[in-house]
């Protein structure tokens, strides 16, 4: 039995029985072959209104009103909306008009999905509409639609409670049309990523979710178990360790468009499980990398926007390069006016507490310099800038620098205040990166949760030898936001976690 939620649940699964009653099936098996959409009627029709004299479109009912032997319906598909004029006798040229005067007057709710077929005209008021010839129910809908209606530019009953929108998506989708743009536009996004890598002649690639030992990032894990190995299992906080694996066994580029997860904090920039891209090509570094994401970015931005110039909020957003580019040591000077590069942790604690930032008793010198840069620095970079030359202690899978074994040869992308994408030249020595791994155990004693575990088998593949190798982790959903202009991560992925209801 159908739970009768509430009265409009009940009167529709009475209709329901009402259409079953007239042999007339609420979820029949049929094959409706459209040939024409709602956009593509409303934009072509006046220039060549010959072709659209025998459509077939299906959708949604949204909206009817009767008028005796006549009736005037607002039809929604997935690309917009369309008026539909139905006449009794052109449906119900017979003498039984059960068709009209019961079935579409009395049986069909504002929800439920029918097919037409008609002419399309023109009406005195000049709206573009469908002249129905021919009409099937596809699809009873049980529950009641949140119906947003204006009168006099005031809007009523508008589905926009985030909660709300989030929980049922499908309800969102189908009375906030705006959205569909949103994941259009991220899917453009996508796709333009997917096709200069491929332009490239990079592979793409596909590296295990479920793995042994997480690794390729500081994060904390979810943690499963498999009872047939009976062994524990961890939900892939990053793919970078397998992404270099495949380097080291003689590709030259590959990338993966990646499900990572994360059992941390939630905000509107942060969801458990998130997307991002990871790129690694070999016999780079990230001086070469940082021009390829400026191109990328560049790209992106226009792709979508035949500029590259983005409204985010209340900025204008520039992505036109050469962007502009600070070292870590510069950017947390200017604007802290504090150097403290050649500071110990004793002394990085004490500016802390001067600038009034709270420290867990775990943090060390990384995360103690990482939170003053995501505090005092981090949310004022609003057009997109590089951080590069990390201290050592923040970047355990990134090489040394060049030029001074203290900083490794890594940055970040940050834009609207908040960092997109992270890139190294990926450490490559298997000693040094045996160390850093050590380095990171100690952390975890020290009661870090987000340290790195050490990796016998990455470190194996390391011995074998990978050559110079650039590698790129880019966030898909916060740079969604930026190129749609969404506040909310969960604007941009369309089912967010949640609570449980």
């Amino acid at each position: 039995m159908y739970p009768t939620q509430n009265k409009q649940v009940a009167i529709r699964l009475e209709k329901k029985a009402g259409l079953e009653k007239l042999g007339i099936s609420p979820y029949p098996s049929v094959h409706f072959l459209t040939n024409t959409t709602t956009v593509a009627i409303i934009q072509n029709f006046k220039n060549a209104p010959e072709k659209f004299q025998q459509i077939k479109i299906a959708g949604r009912l949204m909206n009817y009103r009767m008028m005796g032997s006549a009736a005037f319906a607002e039809l929604q598909d997935a690309h917009g909306k369309i008026q539909l004029y139905i006449k009794r006798d052109q449906i119900c040229p017979e003498e039984d008009k059960t068709l009209y005067n019961t079935v579409f007057k009395k049986l069909l709710d504002i929800g439920d999905i029918i097919g037409v077929h008609g002419n399309v005209f023109t009406t005195k008021v000049g709206e573009i509409s469908i002249n129905v010839k021919y009409f099937i129910l596809l699809t009873k809908s049980l529950a009641p639609l949140p119906i947003v209606k204006t009168k006099d530019d005031v809007t009523f009953d508008r589905f926009s409670n985030p909660e709300h929108r989030y929980r049922q998506r499908y309800v969102d989708l189908i009375v906030n049309p705006e959205v569909k743009h949103v994941f259009k536009q991220r899917s453009k996004m996508i796709q333009t990523i997917r096709g200069y890598f491929d332009q490239q002649g990079y592979l793409e690639v596909e590296t295990p979710i479920l793995q042994p030992v997480y690794g390729g990032a500081t994060a904390r894990p979810f943690k499963t178990h498999h009872h047939t190995l009976d062994m524990p299992l961890y939900l892939r906080i990053a793919n970078e360790l397998y992404l270099k694996r495949l380097i080291v066994g003689g590709y030259e580029g590959v990338y993966e468009f990646a499900k990572d997860f994360r059992n941390e904090g939630m905000s509107r920039f942060h969801n458990p499980e998130f997307t991002q891209v990871e790129i690694y090509v070999a016999y780079k570094n990230y001086h070469w990398m940082m021009h390829f994401v400026e191109d990328l970015v560049e790209k992106i931005a226009y792709n979508l926007h035949s500029s590259t110039q983005v409204n985010v909020g209340a900025h204008v957003i520039d992505f036109k390069k050469p962007w502009q580019r600070f070292t870590m040591f510069e950017v947390i000077e200017h604007f802290t006016k504090i150097d403290i590069r050649s500071m110990d942790e004793e002394a990085l604690r004490g500016v802390a507490k001067q600038l009034d930032i709270s420290l867990d008793a775990s943090a060390h010198k990384g995360k103690i310099i990482d939170e003053i840069f995501g505090k005092k620095c981090e949310p004022y970079l609003i057009q997109p800038t590089f951080i590069t030359d990390y201290p050592v202690e923040m970047s355990p899978l990134a090489k040394q620098h060049a030029d001074n074994p203290s900083l490794v040869e890594r940055f970040e992308v940050i834009c609207n205040g908040k960092e997109i994408c992270n890139a190294f030249s990926e450490l490559n020595d298997p000693v040094e990166q045996r160390k850093r791994f050590e380095e990171q155990l100690s952390y975890a004693k020290r009661g870090d949760q987000e340290a790195m575990v050490l990796d016998e088998d990455f470190l194996r593949a390391l011995s074998y030898g990978m050559p110079p190798t650039a590698g790129l982790g880019m966030g898909i959903d916060r740079l969604a936001m930026i190129m749609t202009n969404m506040p909310s991560i969960q604007e941009v992925i369309f089912f967010p976690q949640m609570k449980c209801e």
